[in-house]
């Protein structure tokens, strides 16, 4: 798909500079010291030959025709440039130049046209504002980094031409190979959606690794990672997370998602692994790069010290893994052979005194053991250690058991923890193909990243339960609100919009007068609630605006006008509908359900406790409709007050599965419908099995007339 950007035959540089430390200069130094095997052609009005090689005025007088131009020139001459560029066949442009949408209105004007203008030639652009692009396995470095990667199988991309080099830095000093980095700068053509789809189709790519800013087409990006994620791990890191929404939500729901709340959705979906820090991507990268993910979450942990094996130890519980002591038949054939003084526990202490074999042998007795998924080989710096040796031979075994046709999938990861003395065994580590880490924490992290892909991958294939519902109804009520541009739907039109939607909604009905809320009081049955109905009152109780539990005829006539009344006085502004008076609901748990439309992936589904609760706690759970039925329930249970709901320590369970269809049901509406961008049922009653959930209380909050 992006051949001419990643493996072109032949590249024109243009900038090329004779003056070293210029950009275009150790562009054009660094393509001829990855030692590329295409043409190069350097491009420089002022210049007859740069660096060994002749230059010319511009591409088209050159006779060439570059699969890739690489533009390294002021921003006032990029555009002439590009179409240079364009004219003599160049297929893909890199915009190394700043000064465009990060500069201003112009800059980003002049960026868009250049987007358009290559676009409409057929060309793909990266950047500008980029670092540029490399790929070892080509032998290329259009780049103006200082160093190139050696081939390895981890291909990065990165909103930030900083990171890149970090990224490059790093893998340097851990020897650690790359396959293709490519930074995206302002990402005015060519994406991480674009790059996605190229990588996962990739032959010397395993593992994806990404840093970025910002997702503009949220859509595109669950579909295309999704697809990636199925064919290698995509680790991504993602900053900027604490950006608040771009609108000042009014329900529940939209005030507590915030702008990381959808990324971290949309990467559940998509399988995308987030890493948590930049430690950790380059962490979890190596990890996926070097071994399979595990088949469970039993880890054994080996250690020539107790201390570090306790702090692993406590580090896999901590992540939701667990230590598992090993079969008894490999107990006992370990005990067998190792030192009296030695624990065959898990942690399995093989002794400070440790040499190279012990070592072996215990790896051996974990990898043969069926109660074992995941190993982590733990050394500390004694004066009997020999890090170098042990590391080789616990490679060569690992490289072994791997080798053999039975062989089950276990990762091995090392920790060698300490400084200088452990720094020839941790090199050894790396060449031998072997992951390692500073600390038992840093190496969980990334195993437990492992597993939550694996997991992923295991899942059964979505399908997504669509529900037979009255959508008519629903349309002829938010029809009707959008004519008039009303985009507040007050709790009896949500209502009556969730009992379409087959929702459970006690009997009630609208009024405006006093001896009207008696007659439907009277009609459905005592004792019933009253509420006020206005637009302009989001938080009813706040102001008066609910009274709960009248059981008589006066009760009703008094808390009607008592409520009119004291509303004028405190918001005489308000518009005020009416009073809406339905039967009490029977008592139950109060839970909040909720949606609200994010700008960039689109529908976000809330789970929570209900009530006060979810404004003091804010124990809740988000996910990207639509969802299915496993997707639901996942939900419930990815909050604290899940065990409480299904009972324990003398709380009575709650019918969750029909908690987790009424949150399908949403996820329903809010597909069916992407004019409504928020909606509340704060709280839903929920009782014991086989009770239907009844909503309480709902709003509504429609797009206007010219979206949202």
């Amino acid at each position: 798909m992006f051949d001419a950007l990643l493996a072109p035959e032949s590249i024109a540089v243009v900038g090329a500079s004779r003056k070293p430390g210029r950009v275009g200069h150790e562009i054009l130094a660094n393509l001829i010291a990855s030692h590329f095997g295409g043409e190069i052609i350097p491009v420089n009005p002022a210049a007859e030959e740069v660096l060994g090689l002749r230059c010319y005025k511009d591409i088209k007088s050159s006779g060439h025709r570059p699969a890739l131009a690489v533009i390294a020139v002021p921003a006032s001459s990029v555009r002439s440039s590009v179409e240079d560029a364009v004219a003599s066949g160049a297929k893909a442009i890199v915009v190394i130049t700043a000064g465009f949408r990060e500069t201003g209105e112009d800059g980003a004007r002049q960026e868009q046209e250049l987007a358009a203008y290559c676009r409409s030639r057929g060309v793909r652009m990266l950047g500008p504002n980029c670092l540029g692009v490399m790929n070892s396995h080509h032998k290329m470095n259009a780049s103006f980094s200082k160093s190139m990667p050696t081939m390895g199988s981890i291909s990065v991309i990165s909103q930030s031409g900083a990171v890149c080099t970090a990224l490059l830095d790093l893998a340097r000093e851990r020897n650690i190979g790359l396959a293709k980095l490519i930074s995206l700068g302002n990402k005015a053509d060519i994406t991480e959606v674009d790059l996605l789809a190229t990588l996962a189709e990739d032959e010397h790519t395993n593992v994806i690794a990404g840093y970025l800013e910002s997702i503009d087409a949220g859509g595109d990006f669950v579909r295309v990672a999704e697809a990636a994620s199925h064919c290698k791990p995509v680790v991504i890191y993602k900053a900027g997370t604490t950006v608040a929404g771009s609108k000042a939500a009014s329900s529940h729901t939209g005030s507590l998602a915030g702008a990381d709340v959808a990324f971290g959705a949309a990467f559940r979906r998509s399988g995308v692994i987030r890493a948590p820090t930049y430690e950790a991507l380059f962490d979890y990268a190596v990890a996926f790069a070097m071994q399979p993910p595990p088949p469970g979450d039993r880890v054994a942990i080996i250690t020539n010290a107790g201390g570090p094996g306790i702090m692993a130890a406590d580090a896999v519980e901590n992540s939701g893994m667990r230590v598992v002591p090993l079969a008894e038949s490999a107990a006992t054939a370990l005990k067998a052979r190792l030192p009296a003084a030695a624990s065959v526990a898990n942690p399995i202490d093989v002794l400070g005194d440790a040499d190279p074999e012990r070592y072996v042998m215990a790896v051996e007795a974990a990898q043969n053991d069926e109660d074992v998924d995941a190993i982590i080989v733990m050394l500390t710096p004694q004066a009997m250690t020999r890090p170098a040796e042990t590391a080789s031979a616990v490679a060569a075994q690992v490289k072994s058991a791997a080798s053999r046709p039975e062989a089950k999938p276990t990762p091995v990861l090392a920790v060698f923890m300490g400084g200088h003395e452990v720094l020839p065994g941790r090199r050894e580590l790396v060449t031998a193909g072997l992951p390692d880490f500073p600390s038992p924490e840093r190496a969980v992290a990334a195993l437990r990243a492992m597993r939550e892909y694996a997991v992923w991958r295991e899942r059964p294939p979505r399908a997504v339960t669509r529900f037979r519902v009255n959508r008519r109804r629903v349309e002829r009520i938010i029809s009707r609100n959008l004519r008039v541009n009303r985009q507040q739907i007050g709790e009896a039109r949500a209502k009556e919009i969730l009992s379409a939607y087959s929702f459970n909604v006690p009997e009630g009905g609208a009024c405006d007068s006093a001896d009207e809320a008696v007659e439907i009081a009277e009609r459905v049955g005592f004792p019933v609630a009253m509420k006020i109905l206005s637009p302009d009152v989001i938080h009813k109780s706040d102001v008066g605006g609910v009274r709960l539990d009248l059981a008589k005829p006066a009760q009703v006539m008094d808390s009607y006008d008592l409520m009119i009344l004291r509303i004028g006085r405190l918001l005489p502004q308000a518009r005020i509908d009416g009073v809406y008076v339905e039967r009490m609901c029977s008592p139950g748990r109060e839970i909040i359900l909720g949606m609200t439309r994010d700008q960039q992936f689109g529908p976000m589904l809330m789970f929570g406790l209900g009530g006060i609760f979810v404004e003091v706690l804010k124990d809740v759970a988000f996910n990207l409709a639509p969802i299915t039925a496993d997707e639901a329930m996942q939900m419930l249970k990815g909050t604290r007050s899940y065990a409480m709901l299904k009972g324990a320590r003398g709380y009575a369970g709650v019918d969750l599965g029909l908690v987790a269809e009424n949150l399908q049901r949403i996820s329903q509406l809010a597909t069916d419908f992407p004019a409504i961008t928020e909606l509340d049922i704060n709280p839903l009653m929920v009782g014991g099995d086989g009770a239907r959930p009844m909503v309480a209380d709902a709003r509504i909050t429609l797009a206007g007339r010219g979206g949202q």
